[in-house]
């Protein structure tokens, strides 16, 4: 399988930091963007931000900007179409997406999610962490998607379709189940107080 494409989603409204970009929020001496970016960068063929409103706010880190195509706010998979349609006027298989939110996602992301979709047809795979009571928990802002089933999801979408899993549990997604140490590796920066906790774990 080729090496996919990387699409950090950061169409989210935020308002649980009272709105505004939290990817541009600082986490030490960057922002949480760069923090991302770094990580992710490494592990695809090429990066771009998925992002509503003016794009000129994100332009020092010079990567395209693509605005959802689905109006109304419809969440992540919305963000996942938009990666998606930019990848295929690349000529690309796959993308892997990741949250703009999220600083310390594994390094070895891609790596474990190209290993789980080995064997299928349309690679689909989530993100997992093991969770004492629930068994694990999915992580779907951390994906990995085929392009092949764009136009699927961009009808689901129109019908309505807002929830990942129900998605990718109709296409027999798998998930990639990735080790919880010391620190949660998905732990997102939702409050004032989640931001704390970062620059403490920073």
């Amino acid at each position: 399988m080729k090496q996919p494409l990387g699409v950090i989603l950061a169409g989210g409204q935020a308002t649980r930091m009272g709105g505004g970009d939290k990817g541009l929020l600082r986490l030490g001496k960057h922002c949480l963007l760069d923090h991302v970016i770094e990580r992710l960068s490494p592990q695809v063929a090429g990066l771009a931000l998925n992002a509503n409103g003016d794009p000129a706010r994100f332009a020092r880190f010079q990567l395209p900007v693509l605005p959802d195509s689905i109006e109304d706010y419809a969440g992540p998979l919305a963000g996942v179409l938009a990666g998606l349609d930019w990848a295929a006027a690349q000529g690309a298989d796959t993308i892997v997406t990741a949250a703009a939110d999220t600083p310390f996602f594994p390094a070895d992301l891609v790596p474990q999610l190209l290993l789980t979709a080995e064997g299928m047809t349309q690679p689909l795979v989530l993100s997992a962490t093991p969770d004492a009571a629930r068994g694990r928990v999915r992580h779907p802002t951390f994906g990995l998607w085929p392009v092949a089933l764009r136009d699927d999801l961009r009808a689901a979408l129109q019908d309505g379709l807002r929830k990942v899993v129900l998605w990718t549990d109709a296409h027999n997604g798998r998930e990639a189940l990735f080790p919880v140490a010391s620190v949660d590796p998905f732990f997102n920066v939702n409050t004032p107080d989640d931001l704390a906790q970062a620059e403490a774990l920073l």
